[in-house]
């Protein structure tokens, strides 16, 4: 193993993956998944990954988290750990560390993906110099951003995944009069996510007068695309259909012309099946914005770790 290796470790609220990049490069290396539960925190799921590749020297690191990230001390929105990033710096030896949003990651990632790494669903051709939108679900709704400044881009750093859900139909009225009994603020990250998938499901069954099971989202998913529960259906359509009227919102809210892009742990499982989903029809119902949408093309993202990519992108001064 090199001495100069740089660490990235990409935090969602189930799984941590970590990996090694050389100098000058942004392909990451001997890449490891851990589940964060298995571990007491970030410092020693990294000393496992470290000891595991034979210690070797590392000076830097960047990490992503599933939260926001406002002070010094970072706790995950779905997941065991908190940490302060000066604390880790300092404990793990580190001259730098980086800390950004895990969608902030993938946004810094698409510029990097081949297009064998994407699925197009939709659209026109992209504007090259327009911003790009970035969202993705899995066990929250990531959402971010590439802007256009100078010479290259800026990443956003936010949490639009929690703006509130706008219902479009009247079933899907119905589904927000459940969820509003549960929570103060229904958030598109309720009905757009694993945990939504496991909402949607049990506000339907709650509509339709079938008792809900104990069913995760993965379940629920097996369940749709086989067809055998109609309430597990029901869940998975209303998922894509919901999806993208999250992301048509980004778009004209950011002027993406450059395109939306997909990611998270959930969608690029779904193969043909999201291809044939309301997704695409609901981001193209904006009224009189629909054929201002309708130019703009959506891709999933099919790479396995693209927000390691990203992530190295920071090693040479992306922001």
């Amino acid at each position: 193993m090199p001495d100069a290796m740089r660490l990235v470790v990409d935090i969602g609220g189930t799984n941590a993956r970590l990996a090694l990049v050389a100098a000058g490069s942004l392909q990451p290396q001997h890449e490891k998944t851990v589940r964060c539960a298995d571990f007491e925190g970030l410092e020693q799921t990294v000393r496992f990954y470290l000891k595991d590749c034979g210690n070797p020297l590392v000076r830097e690191a960047a990490l992503d988290v599933a939260t926001s990230i406002t002070a010094d001390f970072v706790r995950l929105t779905n997941g065991p750990w908190g940490f302060s990033i000066e604390q880790t710096r300092s404990a793990l030896g580190l001259d730098r560390l980086h800390v950004v949003n895990d969608f902030t990651a993938l946004a810094l990632a698409v510029p990097t993906l081949r297009p064998d790494e994407l699925q197009q669903i939709g659209g026109g051709a992209a504007i090259a110099e327009s911003p790009i939108a970035v969202i993705g679900p899995g066990t929250g709704l990531g959402v971010s951003g590439l802007i256009p400044v100078g010479n290259g881009r800026v990443a956003l750093q936010g949490e639009g995944g929690h703006v509130a859900f706008a219902p479009m139909n009247d079933r899907e009225i119905a589904v927000l009069g459940c969820l509003q009994q549960r929570y103060a603020h229904v958030s598109m990250e309720r009905v757009v996510s694993g945990m939504g998938l496991e909402n949607l499901y049990q506000a339907l069954c709650e509509l339709d007068g079938v008792r809900a099971q104990s069913l995760g989202p993965d379940k629920i998913t097996a369940a749709a695309l086989t067809n055998t529960d109609a309430q597990c259906a029901g869940a998975l359509e209303m998922f894509c259909a919901i999806l993208g009227t999250a992301a048509a919102n980004l778009v004209v809210t950011l002027g993406a012309h450059a395109g939306c892009y997909i990611g998270g742990g959930i969608v690029p499982r779904l193969g043909d099946y999201f291809v044939r989903s309301p997704f695409r029809s609901r981001f193209e119902t904006k009224g009189r914005f629909s054929s201002y949408v309708a130019a703009v093309p959506t891709s999933v993202i099919l790479a396995q770790t693209p927000a390691l990519r990203g992530l190295a992108t920071l090693f040479h001064g992306a922001r």
